[in-house]
């Protein structure tokens, strides 16, 4: 009789622990989803933003930029910060920011306020990712984690295939105030379920110090290096001090903290995870597919709306069965990571994803190519992209110490952050260089399309099914 309850604990435990995984994927999910759908609303936006402010054009994409900046500079902060305040107040932190952020920036009088607005959303979005994945990391057992990370990937499904749509709607029914407006009520539900359902989290019992010297190399090393990209890919033109400048001083300023980082003893970001194979080999993987899909990202509403003169609303309709291909496969792919050879799965994704890029290369310099061929070689893409991004984020971290999960959601968030900029400024100057015409179009998707197939050489390393 005594043995039952020692048989049915393990079970108790395992219920509870999965109550506890869900509900910290709920709260993670909503807070993501705000986030990255205000990051394709606001894109849709800069057009009426530009109207609404009397204000040019290069401008207002500083709303953009100032987002992307303050980004960079405030990851680096979000191991250190989950140490030294837990991981539940850095979550409910970064929720205020973003939140703070888009009730300043509906109210903003002109172009620099609603800049500066930005900045500060930019600072609570930072910490969303990779605090959100660590809790996530942290929580699911190892045999879960590929199921977790699926369900991480909601908002990539949902943010690009509503955003636009939604965006245009409210620009159109109402006004831009509505763009961020839009973020409150999400929000303040986000706020209340994290304060109610995440599991709380005492700070490490020896919090770490702050690595004042890292942060003052990699924040600002970042930062540089994303903004002498953009304003490279924005130009075509790498050589003009406005681009060049910034970016070799982020280049040395990253160089340096990586010097630190390997020889400290309490680094801001231990780079020495990169010691671990299997996260190597996945980070170089994600680096490089990265490089090649977030900046084909870009061709896709320059095409519709420049070449084909199609409206806003419409190209986001274009694209959303792509959006949606992404999404599924996505989940499709990242439950069966736990049961398959993730070098198999992630590799044939790699090709899958370089077919489909390939294919749109060489349809889109057709004149007028049916819409459904380019929507379909799209789709293609996406079943790829699917195939790779959260499977090869769960296979990097998944046989990590449960200790070193804030540095590596920490690092793939730096990692995506930085290769995404890399690759919108390479496609950039590609598309800037050939010209914005269907043959400028088919070199500057082929480009992308090599960057795919050049992931597949760190893909063919990740190791095969797990035992």
């Amino acid at each position: 009789m005594t043995a039952t309850p020692a048989l049915e604990a393990p079970s108790e435990d395992s219920r509870a622990a999965a109550k506890t995984l869900h509900r910290t994927i709920a709260v993670v999910v909503i807070g993501s989803v705000m986030s990255v759908l205000d990051m394709t609303i606001v894109n849709v936006a800069l057009g009426s933003l530009s109207e609404a402010f009397h204000a040019p054009l290069e401008t207002i994409q500083w709303t953009a930029t100032a987002y992307t900046l303050a980004l960079a500079a405030v990851i680096p902060t979000a191991a250190w910060a989950m140490g030294r305040i837990g991981a539940k107040r850095t979550y409910l932190t970064a929720l205020v920011l973003f939140t703070l952020g888009s009730l300043l920036a509906a109210f903003a009088w002109d172009a620099p306020s609603l800049i500066a607005f930005r900045a500060v959303q930019g600072l609570g979005g930072g910490l969303l990712m990779p605090v959100g994945m660590a809790m996530v990391m942290r929580i699911a057992d190892r045999e879960r984690l590929g199921r977790s990370m699926a369900l991480l990937g909601l908002p990539i499904l949902v943010g690009p295939v509503t955003g636009p749509v939604l965006g245009g709607w409210l620009l159109d029914a109402a006004s831009w105030h509505w763009i961020f407006l839009v973020n409150l009520p999400v929000g303040a539900v986000a706020l209340v379920l994290a304060a109610r359902l995440l599991r709380p989290d005492e700070p490490r019992a020896e919090p770490p110090a702050l690595d004042v010297p890292g942060l003052l190399m990699l924040s600002p090393g970042l930062a540089l290096l994303l903004f002498g990209l953009a304003r490279g890919g924005e130009r075509g033109d790498f050589t003009s001090y406005g681009a060049l400048l910034p970016t070799l001083a982020g280049v040395a300023l990253v160089a340096a903290f990586v010097r630190r980082a390997l020889t400290a003893r309490d680094p801001l970001l231990d780079l020495r995870l990169l010691g671990d194979r299997t996260f190597a080999v996945g980070i170089g993987t994600l680096a490089l597919f990265t490089c090649g899909y977030f900046g084909s990202m870009l061709l896709y509403p320059v095409y519709w709306q420049q070449v084909r003169d199609t409206s806003a609303t419409v190209t986001g309709l274009l694209g959303a069965p792509v959006g949606l291909t992404v999404g599924i496969t996505m989940q499709i792919a990242a439950r069966r990571i736990d049961k398959v050879s993730p070098r198999r799965l992630i590799a044939a994704g790699t090709v899958i994803g370089a077919l489909g890029m390939a294919l749109t290369a060489l349809q889109i310099g057709e004149a007028d190519v049916p819409a459904w061929r380019l929507v379909g070689a799209g789709m293609v893409m996406g079943v790829g992209s699917g195939m790779v991004l959260m499977p090869t984020m769960t296979t990097a971290s998944r046989d990590l110490p449960k200790d070193r999960m804030a540095a590596a959601s920490t690092a793939l968030s730096i990692n995506a952050q930085v290769w995404a900029s890399v690759g919108t400024a390479l496609i950039s100057v590609v598309l800037g260089s050939t010209g914005a015409d269907p043959a400028g179009f088919r070199v500057a998707y082929a480009v992308a399309a090599g960057l795919l197939a050049l992931a597949l050489l760190p893909a063919a390393l990740l190791p095969g099914r797990r035992r």
